[in-house]
């Protein structure tokens, strides 16, 4: 399969729309592009509803049902939705820091009504050497988290961890580690959880080796 094919494979390989040999093939694919690793992070929340749906199906819908073309569709056209959404805040933000500049103290004083600003925590694992740094942003559904992380502790496959105050877990975002700990790797992801209801993340291999732990509290 050619490379721009492999690309296409991203939203069915998150979704288990593909068949083992395929999605075999595509997790090749993926320990070489970081692009693909991104967005099948971005599909996590929707797997997770997709999960959720299937747990609530009723007996009598077939278990073997999988999602279909047009629903693949749709829900690429979503996710292309989110990214202009957020190119929209970043925009917004700009035009906004560029008016209190202008404008003066009048303006400055309604900046107390602004929402919660984000939050950030970071640490460096003195075992494992790994940093990371995790910016999470409240949001009505829960928090839209951004991680960066450094690690030259080996090539592998990662993920980040939500712990809730509870105890509850959930993963947030997963690449592949490329090892040489040269630059931060970044990736984005979400939590039902919000930033209040976290008591730590976690970063951690497919194993289950924990690289670094980052208080939230």
């Amino acid at each position: 399969m050619r490379s721009l094919e492999r690309h296409r494979d991203v939203g069915a390989y998150a979704l288990g729309v593909l068949d083992e040999a395929e999605a075999f093939r595509f997790e090749d694919h993926l320990m070489e592009c970081s692009r693909c690793a991104a967005q099948v992070t971005e599909f996590g929340p929707t797997s997770r509803q997709l999960l959720l749906y299937r747990r609530a199906t009723p007996r009598f819908v077939h278990p073997m049902a999988q999602p279909g073309p047009r629903l693949l569709d749709r829900l690429l056209g979503e996710l292309a939705q989110r990214h202009r959404a957020r190119r929209r805040r970043l925009l917004y933000g700009l035009a906004a820091s560029v008016v209190l500049a202008v404008a003066g103290p009048a303006i400055v004083a309604f900046a107390g009504h602004a929402g919660p600003a984000p939050r950030v925590t970071a640490a460096t694992d003195p075992h494992t050497g790994v940093w990371a740094r995790v910016t999470s942003e409240d949001e009505d559904w829960g928090s839209d988290l951004r991680l960066e992380v450094k690690d030259g502790s080996g090539r592998h496959t990662c993920r980040l961890v939500a712990v809730g105050l509870d105890g509850t877990e959930q993963d947030v975002a997963g690449w592949t580690n490329a090892g040489d700990g040269s630059r931060p790797t970044t990736a984005m992801g979400s939590t039902a959880l919000h930033p209040d209801q976290i008591q730590r993340y976690e970063v951690r291999t497919d194993d289950g080796k924990r690289l670094v732990v980052l208080e939230a509290r």
